[in-house]
């Protein structure tokens, strides 16, 4: 692979896939709203929380880089965004230890949120950890047998949103669980166009995502599924809930959602779709500030 050499702390910055990083926000920004609306809002876990889910992010995408490269996955017709141990930016043992290092940095702050919360937290954490080297290790990587979407939806979205709340409010109650699942959606959303757009790829390099098992039109219909229940859930917590209309805040980005569609519906194939990969992640967050408002008006 060809390009530009970048100096080392730029390579571990692009490794940690910075673009992708605001899926580790939103379920934490809803937790915590939805604490507040439950009159359980704590700054300490919450800021604890979001350390963590975006440690547990960058590890994932570190270890990613590494076992895609081992298992012989990024070739030189790669569409997505370069990858530092495929470019040689950075060795297969310094992205070992980097991985052990962004995983390893959540022990401390764990150790707070068990003291704080119990040892439920020990278990989110260990079971979240072990997932993310899953992902693309292992005997049975998820993501290379159709499981990477189911993953994400779990871990990143329903997890991280009831997780963060877990450790303010100490419980789970079925709205912590219901504000979730936009997170688990939109988030998956993002897996949902890289692997789309890498379909031809890594059905060459025997990678069956569930891109590859569904097909584009399957993929396509899952991404508007997921925007769908995405938008549900708020016109939901208004008619069951004690919301004003300002849960319906998220209907605002419903321009950016249609445009993020039509692109995916087009013609558009290829590496012309990272820029819709890196505006899907965008979206995620700003419908997760809208919810989050919503749900603390």
């Amino acid at each position: 692979m060809e390009g530009t050499v970048p100096t080392k702390p730029k390579a571990w910055f692009l490794a940690s896939r910075p673009k992708t990083l605001p899926a580790a926000v939103m379920p934490v920004l809803i937790g915590s709203a939805v604490a507040f609306h439950d009159s359980a809002f704590t700054p300490g876990p919450a800021l604890a929380a979001l350390f963590c889910a975006l440690l547990i992010q960058i590890g994932t995408n570190f270890a990613n880089d590494l076992l895609d490269f081992k298992a012989g996955m990024d070739t030189e017709q790669r569409l997505g965004p370069e990858r530092a141990v495929a470019n040689q930016w950075i060795s297969e043992q310094e992205m070992f230890w980097g991985t052990v290092t962004a995983f390893g940095l959540t022990v401390p702050v764990g150790l707070y949120l068990i003291w704080i919360a119990g040892w439920p937290v020990l278990a989110i954490g260990l079971c979240s950890i072990a997932a993310g080297i899953a992902y693309t290790g292992g005997p049975y990587p998820l993501a290379y047998n159709g499981l990477g979407d189911l993953f994400v939806f779990i871990f990143f979205g329903l997890v991280a949103t009831v997780g963060t709340y877990y450790v303010q409010a100490l419980q789970i109650t079925t709205l912590s669980v219901l504000v979730a699942i936009p997170a688990g959606a939109l988030i998956t959303n993002i897996l949902v166009v890289n692997n789309y757009r890498d379909i031809k790829t890594d059905r060459e390099t025997g990678k069956n995502t569930l891109a590859v098992i569904i097909g584009h039109s399957g993929s396509r219909m899952e991404y508007l599924i997921l925007l769908f229940l995405s938008y549900v859930v708020p016109v939901f917590l208004l008619f069951v809930y004690d919301f004003s209309l300002f849960i319906l805040l998220p209907l605002l980005s419903l321009p950016i959602a249609v445009k993020n569609l039509r692109t995916l519906y087009s013609d558009t194939c290829g590496k012309a779709l990272n820029p819709l990969l890196e505006r899907t992640a965008q979206f995620s967050l700003i419908f997760g500030i809208l919810f989050s408002i919503g749900l603390l008006l």
